[in-house]
C-alpha cells in the first residue's frame, strides 16, 4: 500500500510533463490543473468540495474537451471515467430535473437522473459540462450546491457524493475575441502582452455572463490559447502516429517525411477552427490514398512505405530494396 501511494505521489509530481506531451499548446491550463490536484492530494483543499472545479474558455478546436478526457485517463486510469453532459440539452426550465431525476408522479421517476445516476455508479470521475453558458438558471443553482457542498440529493432521496470528482465546464463566452489573436496564414503567435489583454477581455465577458456566486466557487478560470503553426507540427505527428499504429497491425511500416507533414499542416491549418481541420486533412490526404494503395495491392504486408509531398499531393513510394524475398511492389 505504501509503494502504491509513493507511485501515485510521483505520478502527480510528474503530471505536467506527462500531460504536456499529449495536450499541445495549452501549458498554462495543464499547470493550473496540476497544482489544484496536488493541493487535493496533499489534503490542503476543503474536504467537502470536489477535487477541483474549472471553467475552460477559448476558441473551438484547441483541446478543451480533449484535456478533460486526458485528465480522466491520467487520474482514474480509464478514458471512460469522463461523464460528459451537453448543456444545450438543458436550456429549458423543465429539463433541469433530468439531471437529478424526475419528481414522484412524473415519467421516469424510478430511472434516476442523468448526472446523479452516472456519478453514483462511478464516484471517481471527471464530470464535463459542455457549453455551460447555455444552461438554464435552475441548472446553475444545482451546480452551486455541487461546488460548495460536494453533494446533491436525487429524486429518490439518495445523497450523491461529488467529493471524489473533478468538475470541468467549457464555455464559448468571448470566443470571437480570441479568433483575432492569431494573424492570418501561417503567422507566428502574437506577443504575450496581446494575449494577456485578450484574456482580460474574455474574463470581463465571463463576469458579465455568469453570476459572482458561481465564479467565486471555482478553483480556476482558464483561457485557452489559439493554436500556432508550431503546435500544429506536434498535433500532425500525434494524428499521423494514430494511423501508423493502426496500419502497423497489417505489418506495413510507414515513414512520414517532413515534406508530407508540411503538406498536411498547409491543408489542415485554420486558426479559427483549431485542430479539427487537421484531423480531416489526415483522413482526406493520408488515410484515403493509403487505403486505395492497400486495396490495389501496391502496398502489401512487410512493405516499408515512404510518404512525401509531390505535385500538390502525397506520394506513396515503396523502395526497390525490400528485406523480404518477395517481388518489389509496383510503382504507385
Amino acid at each position: 500500500l505504501q509503494r502504491m501511494e509513493q507511485e501515485e505521489t510521483q505520478k502527480l509530481l510528474m503530471m505536467e510533463a506527462d500531460m504536456k506531451q499529449r495536450v499541445i499548446g495549452q501549458d498554462e491550463a495543464v499547470t493550473a490543473i496540476s497544482k489544484a490536484l496536488r493541493r487535493s492530494r496533499a489534503d490542503l483543499k476543503d474536504p467537502r468540495r470536489p477535487i477541483g472545479s474549472f471553467v475552460f474558455l477559448g476558441p473551438t478546436g484547441v483541446g478543451k474537451t480533449f484535456l478533460a478526457r486526458t485528465l480522466a485517463e491520467f487520474m482514474f486510469g480509464d478514458a471512460d471515467a469522463l461523464i460528459q453532459i451537453d448543456m444545450s440539452e438543458y436550456m429549458e426550465k423543465f429539463t433541469a430535473s433530468r439531471l437529478i431525476g424526475s419528481p414522484p408522479g412524473y415519467v421516469g421517476y424510478e430511472e434516476g437522473g442523468q448526472l446523479s445516476e452516472a456519478v453514483r455508479r462511478r464516484p471517481y470521475s471527471v464530470v464535463l459540462f459542455d457549453e455551460i453558458e447555455k444552461a438554464h438558471p435552475d441548472v446553475m443553482h444545482l451546480l452551486l450546491q455541487i461546488l460548495e457542498d460536494g453533494k446533491i440529493t436525487d429524486s429518490l432521496g439518495r445523497k450523491i457524493d461529488f467529493r471524489n470528482t473533478i468538475i470541468i465546464m467549457t464555455s464559448n463566452v468571448g470566443a470571437e475575441l480570441l479568433k483575432k489573436q492569431t494573424v492570418m496564414g501561417f503567422g507566428a503567435p502574437v506577443e504575450g502582452h496581446d494575449y494577456d489583454s485578450m484574456r482580460d477581455k474574455i474574463l470581463d465577458e465571463t463576469k458579465r455572463v455568469f453570476k459572482p456566486e458561481f465564479l467565486n466557487r471555482l478553483d480556476e478560470i482558464i483561457v485557452f490559447h489559439a493554436l500556432t503553426k508550431s503546435d500544429l507540427l506536434c498535433i500532425v505527428d500525434l494524428e499521423a502516429n494514430k494511423v501508423l499504429t493502426r496500419i502497423k497491425a497489417k505489418d506495413v511500416h510507414i515513414e512520414l517525411q517532413q515534406s508530407a507533414k508540411e503538406f498536411l499542416i498547409e491543408k489542415g491549418y485554420d486558426p479559427q477552427y483549431g485542430a479539427r481541420p487537421m484531423r480531416r486533412a489526415v483522413e482526406r490526404f493520408l488515410e484515403d490514398p493509403l487505403a486505395e494503395e492497400l486495396l490495389r495491392g501496391n502496398v502489401k504486408a512487410g512493405d516499408k512505405v515512404e510518404v512525401a509531398a509531390v505535385d500538390g499531393k502525397l506520394s506513396f513510394r515503396v523502395p526497390e530494396s525490400q528485406p523480404q524475398s518477395s517481388a518489389p511492389a509496383p510503382a504507385s
